[in-house]
Formats: C-alpha cells, sequence, structure tokens
C-alpha cells in the first residue's frame, strides 16, 4: 500500500483519528492516537515520543523516538466508527533520535534475523493458533474466572454462550484483512480458538498482536474479558499458541517438501526439526515467558512438555501436520499467547536454522504417548524434558549460545533483568496455598 492510496482511504471512510503502534520488548502493544490533521506528519515518519518511559527502552537522556510506519499494516477499526467517523490504525518500527533503528525495537530486531535468514537462501512463512478464555467480569467490570459458558471441545449452540462474541471478532478480523480458516470452542469451559492463513514472519507477528488488541477489544462489547494468560484456572487446558513455521526457498518452493522421502520432508526440514529440539530449553524464556506458563506447561494437559517431534503424536514438543507441497510444516507447540511473538519467531527460526546450517540430524520420531512412557524409556529415546519454571527457563536463555545473537544486547539484557525480577517478585510473595497449607497446621 502506498501513501497516496492511505490518505484515499482515510477520505473515503471519513477517517478523524489514526493511530500509531508499536510494541515492547514484552509484547504489549503501545500507541499514539492522533486527530486527522497529524495524518499526514505521521506517514512522514515524523511523530516523536518520549521513549524513556517505555518499559525497557532507553534511558532518560536518550529518550526522544520516531515512530516509522509501515503502510502494508494500515487498517480501518470496523469497531471504532462512530456516527460516521471512523478511525484506522498503522503498526510502526521505533527509530533513535539521528534517523536510524532502534535495536531495541522487537520488530526491527526480527527484520534483522529475517534478513540474516534471507542471506543463506531462506524465507520464514509462520501461522498462530492463539487460545483464550472468555469470563465474566463483577459489577465493576472486572475480571473474574467466571467461564463465560460450560461448553466443551467443538461444542455448537445452545451451551456457547460466547458464539455471538466469537461471531463478532471473526467479522473484524475479516474485515480488517485476515483470512480466518476456522473458529471452535476448545477443550476448556469458556476457552476459544480461532485460526487465521499463515503468513511470513513479519506479518505474522503484527497479524498476532493484532489479533489480540481485536479479540480483547471485541468481549469487552459484550461485557467478557479476554485473557490470553496460559493458565488461569487450576485442574483444566491452560491457553498455548502452536506455532506452525516453514523454511521457503528464495524461488518460492517450501524447502521442508521432499516428495521421495518417506515423511515427504527433506534434509532441511529434518535439519530444522533438530535445531529446534536442541534449542528449545534455551528458547522457553522468551516462547514461554511468565511465571504462569509453567503452570500450563505439566504433563497431563496436552501441553508439551518433552522435547520430542513425530509426524502426528500430540504428546511430542515438535508435530508435523499431514499437510505436504506447499503447506509441509513443523508445528512447535509450546509457545504460549502472552509471548512476544517478533521475539518468539525470532529465537525459534534462529534455533532452526543453527541445525540447518551445522547439518544436525533429529532422534527418531516418537510414536508413544510420552505422558505414559517411563524415566528409563524417555532417555533411551534422547527426550529433554522443558524448564519446569521461569527461573529454570532464565537460566536456560543465559546458557544459550544464540539467544543474544538473536535478540541483540539490548534487548537481550532488558528482558532477562525484567524476567529475573519477575521470578524474584513471585520467589518472595506468600501466596494463599501457603497460608491453607500451613497457617493452621505449623
Amino acid at each position: 500500500m502506498t501513501r497516496d492510496e492511505i490518505l484515499q482511504i482515510i477520505d473515503d471512510e471519513n477517517i478523524h483519528f489514526f493511530r500509531l503502534q508499536f510494541v515492547d520488548i514484552f509484547g504489549f502493544m503501545k500507541n499514539v492516537a492522533l486527530p486527522k490533521s497529524q495524518i499526514g506528519k505521521a506517514l512522514d515518519g515524523n511523530i516523536m515520543f518520549d521513549g524513556s518511559s517505555i518499559d525497557g527502552f532507553v534511558r532518560i537522556n536518550e529518550s526522544d523516538m520516531y515512530l516509522k510506519p509501515d503502510y502494508n499494516t494500515f487498517s480501518v477499526l470496523p469497531w471504532r466508527n462512530r456516527n460516521g467517523v471512523a478511525a484506522a490504525r498503522i503498526i510502526c518500527d521505533v527509530y533513535k533520535h539521528d534517523n536510524t533503528p532502534f535495536e531495541g525495537c522487537p520488530r526491527v530486531n526480527l527484520k534483522r534475523v529475517l534478513a540474516e535468514a534471507k542471506e543463506l537462501g531462506y524465507t520464514m512463512n509462520v501461522g498462530t493458533e492463539a487460545e483464550f478464555f472468555l469470563f465474566e467480569q463483577d459489577e465493576n467490570g472486572l475480571p473474574t474466572t467466571v467461564t463465560s459458558d460450560v461448553a466443551g471441545y467443538f461444542s455448537l449452540d445452545p451451551e456457547d454462550k460466547a458464539n455471538d462474541c466469537r461471531r463478532e471478532i471473526i467479522e473484524t478480523l475479516e474485515q480488517m484483512g485476515f483470512e480466518i480458516e476456522a473458529s471452535h470452542h476448545e477443550v476448556a469451559e469458556g476457552q476459544h480458538e480461532i485460526n487465521f492463513k499463515y503468513a511470513d514472519a513479519l506479518t505474522a507477528a503484527d497479524n498476532t498482536v493484532t489479533f489480540k488488541w481485536v479479540v480483547k477489544s471485541i468481549a469487552q462489547k459484550y461485557n467478557l474479558h479476554a485473557t490470553f494468560m496460559p493458565k488461569p484456572i487450576f485442574g483444566i487446558n491452560g491457553s498455548g499458541m502452536h506455532t506452525n513455521q516453514s523454511l521457503f526457498n528464495l524461488d518460492g518452493t517450501n524447502a521442508f517438501f521432499d516428495e521421495s522421502d518417506q515423511l515427504q520432508l527433506s534434509k532441511v526440514a529434518y535439519s530444522y526439526i533438530a535445531g529446534a529440539l536442541k534449542g528449545a530449553r534455551g528458547f522457553s524464556a522468551v516462547t514461554n515467558p511468565l511465571v504462569n506458563s509453567y503452570k500450563r506447561l505439566v504433563p497431563g494437559y496436552e501441553a508439551p512438555v518433552y522435547a520430542a517431534w513425530s509426524a502426528s503424536n500430540r504428546s511430542a514438543l515438535i508435530r508435523i501436520p499431514a499437510s505436504r507441497g506447499l503447506s509441509t510444516r513443523t508445528e512447535i507447540r509450546c509457545p504460549d499467547p502472552t509471548c512476544n511473538p517478533y521475539l518468539a519467531f525470532a529465537m525459534m527460526l534462529n534455533s532452526g536454522l543453527e541445525g540447518v546450517k551445522n547439518h544436525l540430524t533429529p532422534p527418531p520420531e516418537v510414536k508413544k504417548d510420552i505422558f505414559k512412557m517411563s524415566a528409563a524409556e524417555m532417555d533411551e529415546a534422547n527426550i529433554a524434558v522443558m524448564p519446569g519454571s521461569l527461573k529454570e527457563a532464565i537460566e536456560e536463555l543465559k546458557a544459550n549460545p544464540i539467544a543474544r545473537p538473536t535478540l541483540g544486547d539490548h534487548i537481550y539484557e532488558k528482558y532477562i533483568t525484567a524476567k529475573e525480577k519477575e521470578w524474584d517478585s513471585f520467589r518472595i510473595t506468600v501466596t494463599d496455598w501457603e497460608i491453607d497449607e500451613y497457617l493452621s497446621v505449623y
């Protein structure tokens, strides 16, 4: 999309308000809202903001930063039309005051990693499947953990009370250019999934943060609270973000497909799988970034806690969906939707590429239900266990030799500092479980 095309849409749609959006290093969407009079200045990348006020960005003496819009991300916001006056958004890269890209911008960083992959002859396609819960709000509009329905996996009306909300989410996404492939109620009560078409990695990251924003915004209209928290309720399935990914050659062919192989997977695919398995413990602090993430990554709830691969086994960390040809891909099942997709895609891509560059071979495919395997059987199959806590994941990230080069010095250091602070806050907090378990006994 060009600048002139955007200006024409602004006139045609009577757009009076314009949002410049970007994400911080933790994946939170930020925005600057502008009136129509400032849209031209915004499209030229001349809007400044105070970077020192964004967690993990810069110090106060380096605070002046610019928002450089990506015209291809321009979109009208269907739910913000009031009395014929509309609003729109555009996603931006963050630049420093000297007009150079800011290394602490996750989008800028992913662009760098993708450019390095292109030098090796590959582009990356990604499709995310972000699950979420819809909860009731209390009389003050605050979220509860009371589910909006009592439906189950693939349930139909009338049990699924959130059907109208999910339908409007889909309609809104389609108006914004998403191609929706499927939607359904998930396993847990109040849990949902909406799948949209894959895209190149940068667009997929943009789409993922946009998706989460739309889901939360539309849910509010129905007095529901949408949450992507990995494990909001003990004893039921948590929310994951299975991440389908593939490498394409620069000529547009799928580098993972080889018709002559028994599984129709190429040597590149096998090496990518090997690299992802080798790096999984070392990227989990990015793909599963919260204390709560590790309440989901436990056996018994479909969450993959064992670093193995399979063409069909859903207890494995990496699954190979059945489609072949251009659709040949790996599905890495550990990420959850609280991750920053720009950082998560970068870490998973470079982990896989380490396998490709070093011609790694993955261990044999695991066809058994890993949850039912003994420790000895897992050792024999060379199956590693994913970290059991954020603390363990942080230590694995620090020991991961590709983490700093992939994230860049700025993001790497700020991210680890923040996550160590988060873990320490959790570590010293006295929880309800401790009160219930110990107070009357000791």
